[in-house]
């Protein structure tokens, strides 16, 4: 029988850590808590345990949420990592997207959804690891395909000719929704509101940080997009088969 997942909670909130904790458990997970971000920064850059997924508040003593996902995926430490931040901060959001987040909840949460959100997290086993030709990956059920290409919504990965890449929560809703709107213009303000659930209001540059990551993922050439271009003053379009590619 293969051990429980290890989930680190990171939360200063003491009520909040130890409901979270033996809910947890209750579930069968192993747990470690750390309610300060610099002892869990330390921690984590350090440990030679499998860490299944980790649960990371935004404001913490010591280290920022921020701060911690950032400086693990400098590491090229790519454990699951789902952002707890508070509601009425939606920039939050965006932040910790692109500091390498995988997903987030916005305070209060639902707990149901807490652990869905981590059986989704807890099926990747690294972020991104070289395509081996043997054995072949497993044909996928909910797929696109596009210039040799494959999106896999189910599994979370996006094989390439040479690569296999695990992409987020968040890259795999992005993705479906322009890959469901080929040829169209997508707004700003539609990535907020439909894709991230957050207010028009929000700044929106951090979603321009966001493209630059996916057009690495299914760009010949990122500085050159030809699949997902920006639309000048709007948003962006998704081109399966660009003018001029066949």
């Amino acid at each position: 029988m293969s051990e429980a997942a290890l989930i680190v909670l990171a939360e200063d909130e003491e009520h909040l850590a130890e409901g979270l904790l033996f809910n947890l458990e209750a579930e069968g997970y192993r747990t470690r808590h750390f309610g300060d971000g610099a002892d869990a920064l330390a921690w984590l850059l350090e440990t030679q345990e499998a860490v299944g997924a980790i649960l990371l508040d935004v404001m913490l003593p010591g280290r920022s949420g921020f701060e911690i996902v950032a400086a693990l995926r400098e590491r090229e430490l790519y454990f699951p990592v789902l952002m707890l931040t508070a509601r009425s901060h939606p920039q939050d959001v965006l932040e910790g997207l692109n500091a390498g987040a995988d997903d987030y909840l916005a305070k209060p949460f639902d707990l149901e959804i807490l652990l869905v959100r981590l059986k989704s997290m807890l099926r990747r086993a690294r972020w991104s690891r070289p395509l081996s030709p043997t054995p072949p990956p497993k044909p996928s059920a909910d797929t696109y395909a596009f210039n040799g290409r494959e999106i896999r919504f189910d599994t979370l990965e996006l094989a390439a000719p040479d690569r296999l890449t695990h992409l987020t929560l968040m890259e795999a809703d992005l993705l479906r929704h322009f890959t469901d709107r080929e040829g169209q213009i997508v707004s700003r303000k539609e990535i907020l509101e439909q894709v991230w659930r957050l207010k028009e209001d929000t700044d929106t540059r951090a979603i321009d940080n966001f493209i630059v990551r996916l057009r690495r993922y299914i760009e010949d050439d990122p500085a050159d997009p030809r699949h997902l271009v920006t639309v000048r003053g709007v948003g962006y379009r998704f081109l399966a088969k660009p003018q001029g590619m066949h």
